[in-house]
């Protein structure tokens, strides 16, 4: 580690190809771990595919308590069809920016906080220690931070978490959960010049869209993550032009807030479609809420505060993290999700990072790290 800076780790990690579908991240988890292996930190490997492995690194402190967890992932999602003006694998550095597929989404956050721990570790840490969670296949559901909060014993303890997906450096002391679902209809095929002997399946969904559209979810705005959301994405029926539809499937991504239950919103939504309309989940997290009230929060922003020329105020995400598994195995340990990546560079074509924000997170991961282990 002694040759690498946050900046030079990162685009380190950038080259290893790690897009998901299929992830392949093993390679990449074993370097980062044998970075952390050669800092001290006991480093524990979990593959739930084959190349699909996430890792947990721990170094303890000299009193007991729990340790302080920073956590990100490995993986990237796809290049997309349009054409890289730069090598989306390459990790190259200009105009004050470093190109390349994860660079803000997001492995600028890993990196940094691998450099903050490794600093730290270098120090005695009178008082608690750190872990950090690595993990695979964070982009097709949180399936790596699941896989390792079912292994028992292999998350430990936290007392409190930082999520390195991209907001700019700018604490952030919650995010939206989500609920994923399918809604199915079904019908009776037939000819398409006849379609008087069949049930158009299309049809049923038609009429039951605009119910979604009009969905009342009843439930008042959360003062900073807002309200809940209902996005109809996809639709598809029939199998080809000539025939009546026997099935239509529409994906339903809904986006709720603290208090809602996903339960209970499933019910209220199979009474807004009607009886003929099948609901499926295909996937539900919660979200994340720490009030930032809380001193560990308070802390935190004391630190970001000079770094950011300002002082932080409470803000909220719309999207998910792994801070949706992790929050809940550790207890609901406070969570503030912090990274040096650019929100609106995540899943673009020729995404990028700011250098100087990754520098920037470095230091301050450094610095809410030494606090908490009393340095």
């Amino acid at each position: 580690m002694s040759d690498h800076t946050a900046v030079t780790l990162t685009q380190e990690l950038v080259r290893f190809p790690t897009i998901n579908p299929p992830g392949n991240e093993s390679a990449c988890a074993a370097y980062v771990g044998g970075i952390l292996e050669g800092a001290g930190f006991r480093v524990t490997y979990r593959e739930f595919d084959a190349e699909r492995t996430s890792l947990v690194a721990r170094i303890d402190g000299h009193e007991p308590g729990p340790p302080l967890c920073f956590t990100g992932h490995l993986d990237t999602v796809p290049l997309g069809a349009a054409r890289w003006t730069r090598d989306p694998l390459r990790g190259e550095i200009g105009e004050g920016r470093l190109w390349g597929r994860g660079s803000s989404d997001m492995k600028s956050g890993v990196a940094a906080f691998v450099t903050a721990a490794v600093r730290v570790a270098r120090q005695r840490l009178p008082k608690a220690g750190l872990v950090l969670v690595i993990t695979a296949g964070e982009e097709t559901g949180c399936t790596g931070a699941a896989d390792l909060a079912r292994q028992p014993g292999m998350l430990g303890q936290a007392g409190a978490m930082i999520v390195a997906e991209p907001t700019s450096n700018y604490p952030c002391v919650g995010h939206k959960g989500a609920l994923r679902l399918d809604a199915i209809t079904r019908g009776i095929t037939a000819h398409g010049s006849m379609p008087e002997q069949g049930d158009n399946a299309v049809y049923t969904m038609a009429r039951a869209i605009p119910r979604l559209e009009a969905f009342d979810f009843g439930v008042p705005a959360h003062r900073v993550l807002g309200r809940p959301t209902l996005n109809v994405g996809t639709i598809h029926g029939g199998l080809n032009i000539n025939s009546v539809p026997d099935e239509c499937v529409a994906g339903i991504d809904i986006r709720t807030i603290p208090g809602q239950s996903h339960e209970g919103l499933m019910s209220a939504l199979s009474t807004c479609v009607g009886p003929d309309v099948e609901l499926v989940s295909r996937r539900w997290v919660t979200g994340v809420w720490t009030e930032p009230a809380t001193a560990w929060v308070q802390d935190v922003f004391d630190i970001m505060a000079p770094l950011l020329g300002e002082r932080p105020d409470a803000r909220a995400l719309p999207y998910f993290t792994d801070g949706s598994i992790l929050a809940e195995a550790y207890g609901g340990a406070p969570t503030v999700i912090l990274g040096p990546g650019e929100a609106a560079q995540a899943h673009q074509t020729d995404e990028y990072c700011l250098v100087e924000r990754i520098e920037q997170a470095a230091e301050a991961y450094t610095r809410i790290a030494q606090r908490w282990c009393d340095l």
